[in-house]
């Protein structure tokens, strides 16, 4: 069973550098950061199988804490280039 999952986490990180080709290439703005936050999703993935396979529960602490700042990261970017700023208060 590891074995298979460990072919998937193979698999992951091979597509989140296609992912990352496209976060380069990207024909807008937008593109790049959706392509940027699948990136940081599929290390939270990976970070979980990673955990799964080692038996290490700190790794599953490390990927709750990547997803929050994968999630503020992105709603803050978005927000910012949405309103062309930091807000005022």
């Amino acid at each position: 069973m590891q074995n298979f999952f460990l072919v998937v986490g193979l698999i992951l990180i091979a597509n989140a550098f296609v992912c990352l080709f496209r976060a380069i290439v990207g024909p807008t703005l937008p593109d790049r950061i959706v392509a940027i936050n699948i990136v940081g999703t599929k290390t939270l993935v990976v970070l979980v199988l990673v955990a799964y396979i080692f038996g290490q529960h700190m790794y599953i602490d490390t990927a709750f804490v990547y997803a929050l700042l994968n999630f503020i990261v992105t709603v803050a970017v978005s927000r910012y280039l949405e309103i062309g700023g930091l807000p005022s208060a």
